[in-house]
């Protein structure tokens, strides 16, 4: 089975925009193909009810913009893309021109990296396929060329020219910058399980300084990353690459995206597939409580998992979640006192905030709860916390040599631009920790605090929730798996009954998206989508 890489989608400092410690959702891999890109477990998945909506959200949908170009954003339009070879064998890569301000065209530009992979087919191709992994904050072009342009279903990437831009403030494309690695290594392993006003003003410190850096480093961009711009920028490179219509596969936060764009530009948008969906009508707090609901989801899939195991170290035959949870909530304790050797060359040791981020990136995907079990087992029986804390780098992003991708720093630019914070004080989280403790009793505490890191942000937020409905737009899918921890299933329904032309596919089973993912009715149906036009019924359910 060939398993795609879908990335977090996040809404507070975990993650994956999908919720937590910024990058998010949020994707799922460990080892080479599980931890590259984590993919943020939101709200519990079990429940089939769609979630209360935000306070007048439901008043709100997002307008489409006007059918003509406006005349100042002609010369962007019109550009000419000049390609030169990259990278991998087969590559090709170029950089296109946005405006910093679609508001003010003429005040500055942003340069956007795009890379594609030509039709392999002899064939007259059908246009382009964009794809766009998540995040926010993923690269779309290191998704193209490690897996989207060598792994989509042959006859797909035979038809389709293989397109990826990393959005505004991403990767390739003027990137967002923040703290350097030393201060991010700090930052990482800030307490957020706060005892006392010390440790509490400590926290709100590193939110602070986090916010401020990125103030102090990313000025220019930090205005212009939201996603309504980059689904702009989306409409921009279409047009470059000679398409009528755009034609995506987004996951996770790409589904944000590809919805926003749908939303922008209805008689724009092509065949669209929209995996693992996000609902854009939740507010910032709302979507931080679905995904604390959806970390405990996934850790009593893995305690029920990791008791049949001899080797799992918090309980045996007959532990229930509710114990094995205690066990690890004691185990946190323990390191929040007393931290361990991880053996680090730059002198780390393994304490609660790394350790919580190593158990939480295991959550993203069941294939790495053999990993998770053999790390736990290590530091809890043999006080080597070295397991953990290579699968809190992998999530963070942290290379060997101490340096961490602008994972994090975009995703929290996007994120707090997009809604506004979801707690704007201490005193919120305190009075929320209850509703969060109850959702996860393992998780709750860290990530109510966790939900506290766009309120110092140095940018006000210019988004707010809103329904897109995208009416005229052609057939759009949107796929749910029905016990996806990262992207629960109500919100696939909530977009897909948003979306005036929706197509609801539904995935019965386990795992962050579906595309790709083992199930040969849930591909057919959208390789057929994508070659011919011809959406799946609506309703259709796969196993």
């Amino acid at each position: 089975m060939h398993t795609w890489p879908s990335f977090r989608c996040t809404r507070s400092r975990y993650g994956t925009r999908t919720g937590t410690r910024t990058p998010t959702r949020a994707p799922a891999f460990l080892t080479a193909t599980l931890l590259t890109a984590a993919a943020l477990l939101v709200s519990a998945c079990s429940s089939g009810n769609p979630p209360t909506s935000v306070t007048g959200a439901a008043d709100v949908a997002l307008a489409a913009l006007p059918q003509s170009t406006p005349s100042a954003l002609t010369p962007y339009y019109t550009q000419r893309l000049h390609w030169h070879s990259c990278g991998v064998a087969g590559f090709e890569c170029t950089t296109m021109k946005a405006p910093l301000d679609y508001a003010k065209p003429g005040s500055g530009d942003v340069h956007l990296a795009v890379a594609r992979k030509s039709a392999t087919g002899t064939g007259k191709p059908i246009g382009s396929l964009l794809v766009n992994p998540g995040g926010p904050g993923g690269s779309a072009i290191g998704y193209l060329q490690q897996y989207a342009g060598i792994g989509y279903p042959a006859e797909v990437r035979a038809r389709y020219d293989m397109v990826a831009v990393d959005p505004r403030g991403v990767a390739h494309s003027e990137p967002v910058e923040c703290l350097d690695g030393r201060r991010m290594d700090t930052y990482t392993q800030t307490d957020l399980t706060p005892d006392d006003q010390r440790e509490k003003a400590a926290l709100v410190a590193a939110d602070k300084t986090f916010a401020q850096s990125c103030g102090a480093h990313s000025a220019r961009l930090l205005q212009h990353v939201s996603t309504v711009e980059a689904a702009r920028d989306m409409d921009i490179l279409r047009a470059a690459l000679g398409d009528r219509r755009l034609n995506y596969v987004g996951a996770s936060y790409g589904t944000f995206l590809g919805a926003t764009y749908a939303g922008l530009f209805p008689e724009r948008t092509g065949r669209m597939v929209l995996d693992g969906a996000m609902d854009p009508d939740l507010d910032a707090r709302r979507l931080n409580l679905d995904q604390t609901a959806g970390f405990e989801t996934a850790f009593q899939a893995f305690s029920k998992d990791c008791v049949r195991h001899s080797d799992c170290p918090l309980g045996g035959k007959g532990t229930t979640p509710a114990q094995v949870g205690d066990h690890l909530k004691a185990f946190f304790r323990k390191l929040d006192a007393h931290p361990i050797s991880a053996g680090d060359v730059d002198g780390r040791k393994l304490g609660e905030a790394l350790a919580t981020t190593g158990v939480i990136a295991a959550m993203y995907d069941e294939g790495a709860w053999e990993q998770l079990r053999e790390s736990l087992s290590s530091a809890m029986r043999e006080n080597d916390g070295a397991g953990l804390l290579a699968l809190s780098d992998s999530y963070y992003e942290r290379g060997a040599n101490g340096r961490y991708s602008n994972l994090m720093m975009a995703n929290a630019a996007v994120n707090c631009l997009d809604l506004p914070p979801a707690f704007t004080g201490p005193a919120q989280v305190e009075k929320a920790l209850p509703e969060f403790k109850k959702a996860s009793p393992v998780f709750g505490e860290a990530l109510a605090w966790a939900s506290l890191n766009c309120a110092y942000w140095p940018v006000k937020a210019t988004g707010e929730p809103h329904r897109i409905e995208a009416k005229g737009a052609a057939p759009i899918v949107v796929v749910g798996t029905t016990r996806d921890p990262a992207t629960p299933y109500r919100w696939a329904q909530s977009l897909a009954r948003q979306l005036s032309s929706g197509h609801l596919l539904t995935y019965i089973g386990d795992g962050h998206t579906a595309y790709g993912r083992g199930s040969t009715c849930i591909d057919t149906a959208i390789n057929t989508y994508l070659l011919h036009g011809t959406p799946p019924t609506t309703g259709k359910r796969c196993s």
